[in-house]
């Protein structure tokens, strides 16, 4: 009976994996994060898996170019940040020669007439705090309207660094995300604008309590800070540079997070289904 039962257990996989990604090639422009947030879905729905990809509408990516195109059905919600209303506007594209769609984040107060997370000076945006924020729960706003419940969501870039807090929180007991297991990566990627304190008091939702956000701290919140929230609250830790920050890695270990290290090989997305099998 024990065998039985083991070998049922090993023949579990993730069948659906949502990705949620800070940077996507080619709406911006190729870095380790684009093409990770580009290239990795392709090659797990290649591998027979099912996803969903996300992304911010930053204001540099170009609509027309790029034939976005609003969903209605999907937008139409305000999410209350601050106690202000922000409309939630769903857009999605597609990547014809990978036969996959690409949902876009948007909200005219955040990313009409922005570039990326850098003005035209190459200055961090006071608001980044906010927008990740709005970004995250536009999110799981929307793989709710969509009816569609994810085995594996991985977080991709530290815009997307409160999505694990979410899940496991304010979202805990909702079907869509029950049983979904958290995966964050960690890339090169720091910011150097420290977030405000009143971020911390930003992000709570019903279910998130300040105990839950205590690692932030009371000082101005940097990435080590946010991604160690990342951290806390993902069942696993992928180094997805080889220049990942090894002192969070350390972190990951110590909270007994499991750790894929960096994966220099050109099937990596193999490895990373395996990772994924492992956690369902």
């Amino acid at each position: 009976m024990l065998k039985v039962i083991f070998i049922l257990a090993s023949m579990k996989k993730a069948k659906k994996v949502l990705y949620i990604s800070q940077e996507i090639f080619p709406y911006l422009p190729e870095s380790e994060l684009a093409n990770m947030g580009r290239y990795l879905p392709q090659a797990v729905q290649d591998l027979g898996r099912e996803t969903r990809t996300f992304m911010p509408k930053f204001g540099s990516i170009n609509e027309r170019r790029n034939q976005l195109h609003e969903v209605i059905r999907l937008s139409g919600m305000n999410l209350i940040i601050d106690d202000t209303d922000h409309p939630l506007i769903i857009k999605v594209a597609s990547i014809q020669s990978a036969r996959m769609q690409v949902y876009f984040i948007d909200n005219d107060d955040y990313f009409h007439g922005k570039n990326t997370i850098y003005d035209d000076n190459n200055e961090e945006y006071d608001d980044n705090d906010e927008r990740t924020i709005f970004f995250v729960r536009g999110v799981m706003e929307t793989v709710k309207k969509l009816r569609w419940t994810p085995d594996v969501v991985h977080c991709q870039g530290w815009m997307t660094a409160l999505a694990p807090l979410y899940i496991k929180r304010a979202y805990n007991d909702d079907p869509f995300f029950k049983h979904s297991k958290v995966v964050y990566s960690l890339f090169d990627d720091q910011f150097k604008k420290p977030f405000l304190p009143l971020f911390a008091k930003n992000l709570l939702l019903d279910g998130i309590s300040k105990e839950n956000t205590a690692v932030l701290g009371k000082k101005p919140i940097d990435y080590s800070a946010l991604s160690k929230l990342a951290i806390n609250f993902s069942d696993a830790v992928i180094a997805s540079s080889p220049k990942a920050d090894t002192k969070l890695l350390e972190y990951a270990a110590s909270k007994n997070k499991k750790i894929l290290p960096f994966q220099a090989n050109e099937n990596y997305a193999n490895e990373f289904v395996k990772f994924y099998d492992s956690l369902i």
